[in-house]
């Protein structure tokens, strides 16, 4: 009986040493989870590309879950990656919704038309330069990084040479080849 009693007030004392770690570490736990947050709010709030009052954190174990919305997907990008950079975050779920995908989609044309143009620039530059290619006797069209080139050659070499040209060009895709040779 005498050790049953010591037994039954043992196993007593084991379990409320245990429940009181677990509340202690429940409490860190979630202490830590609000210094994060207000951490991450902070973060995004004094970001001016960012506005901040659409996006809503809330932490959990260390990691940061991202809702709200923004205006592009760089917004995106660079609201979890400002928060992932915080000392104590563990990882970020971003659930972040993007509003204009138009003017994503806007941005990335505009990319695209401008690497065309440098690409049609910088073609029509080396062939001018090349003394063994008639360069203004040979057009360059560019479209979403595939190079035609158009006109005439003197020469097979030198067609081949025009070609060689325009497929070594940073950015070009492909080229199609539309010119005619002059001589045999």
């Amino acid at each position: 009986m005498k050790k049953s009693i010591c037994f039954i007030v043992t196993v007593a004392l084991l379990t409320m040493g245990s429940t009181a770690a677990y509340a202690k570490n429940t409490w860190e736990d979630k202490s830590k989870d609000a210094w994060l947050d207000g951490k991450a709010e902070s973060t995004l709030l004094f970001n001016g590309h960012l506005n901040s009052f659409d996006i809503n954190t809330d932490v959990k174990d260390g990691v940061v879950i991202l809702t709200g919305k923004v205006e592009s997907e760089v917004d995106k990008a660079l609201a979890e990656e400002l928060v992932e950079s915080l000392k104590g975050i563990k990882s970020v779920d971003n659930r972040l919704t993007v509003l204009n995908n138009e003017k994503e989609k806007d941005d990335n044309e505009l990319l695209s038309s401008l690497t065309d143009s440098k690409i049609e620039t910088v073609v029509k530059t080396k062939l001018l330069f090349e003394s063994e290619v008639s360069g203004t006797s040979i057009e360059v069209e560019v479209d979403n990084g595939v190079v035609t080139l158009m006109g005439e050659a003197d020469s097979g070499s030198a067609k081949e040479l025009a070609l060689a040209i325009a497929k070594n060009t940073k950015d070009v895709k492909s080229v199609v080849d539309k010119l005619k040779v002059l001589k045999s």
